[in-house]
């Protein structure tokens, strides 16, 4: 089951007081936040970007990056005590009643990658194939993982980069009427917001969105060879287990001491 990550909502929520705090503790106090907003620099610095990132992509991925952005605040659906339990489970029903048993021990599943792998397994399909199969469909769910973290490293990237472009324009419009020196230094702060703007979208929106994904796919990737090194085992008529500590070696030493005998193995 997937729930709400809090740790994502907390620091989106913590970057945004932080910011108006900074702003707030100036001799302007809360009204200075109004000197932070200018219309046409959110549409250069913004929509410049967007248009920057979709010419590097196509509408597809392009449509499919920016969703993704929600799975920033998910927590991972694959949980490994959940994950190992299953397949502690699955051990002991082929061990107990043949491989073909797992046919229907696999109903239950919620997993697609484990429910193909105990597929291959009861069709009998080598077990050099059906690592290679499963390899195979891992290496691409890292592939489309990657490339949505690329969307948004691209982000971070174009947002600065946009900024300055907003300045650049705040500057030259500026220069045109310098003979105006009381709306220099105004003029001069909405240029300068550009880069703020591209700033923020970098550090506060787009590189902690695609470091918490390139978390999140690590997680994914790490499961799925548990799954597919589980799945051999049992394939192999391993004891259960010795399934269970092998499993158990791919886990950090703290996770490892929280799986016991609820995971389901047996000697």
């Amino acid at each position: 089951m997937t729930f709400l990550d809090l740790a994502s909502i907390i620091g989106l929520v913590a970057g945004a007081a932080v910011f108006v705090f900074g702003v707030a503790s100036s001799d302007y106090g809360f009204g200075g936040l109004g000197y932070f907003w200018d219309a046409p620099s959110v549409i250069i610095t913004i929509f410049g970007t967007m248009t920057s990132v979709l010419t590097s992509h196509t509408l597809q991925d392009f449509i499919s990056g920016v969703k993704a952005y929600t799975l920033i605040f998910k927590t991972p659906k694959d949980d490994e005590k959940q994950i190992i339990s299953s397949i502690m489970d699955l051990s002991n029903v082929a061990r107990k009643e043949g491989l073909l048993a797992l046919e229907e021990a696999s109903n239950g599943l919620e997993d697609e990658f484990l429910k193909k792998g105990v597929g291959l397994i009861v069709d009998g399909t080598d077990p050099g194939l059906v690592r290679s199969i499963l390899e195979t469909e891992l290496i691409y769910i890292e592939t489309r993982h990657k490339k949505t973290i690329g969307f948004w490293e691209k982000v971070a990237a174009l947002g600065p980069a946009w900024g300055m472009i907003g300045t650049l324009i705040g500057l030259v419009l500026m220069l045109q009427n310098l003979a105006d020196t009381a709306s220099i230094g105004p003029n001069m702060a909405v240029a300068l917001i550009t880069t703020m703007y591209g700033s923020l979208i970098a550090n506060w929106l787009a590189t902690p969105a695609a470091n918490k994904m390139a978390a999140l796919n690590d997680i994914e990737v790490s499961m799925k060879e548990v799954m597919i090194e589980g799945l051999l085992s049992i394939q192999a008529g391993e004891n259960p287990r010795l399934i269970e500590e092998k499993l158990k070696s791919f886990l950090a030493p703290k996770v490892r001491a929280t799986i016991g005998e609820d995971a389901g193995g047996e000697s």
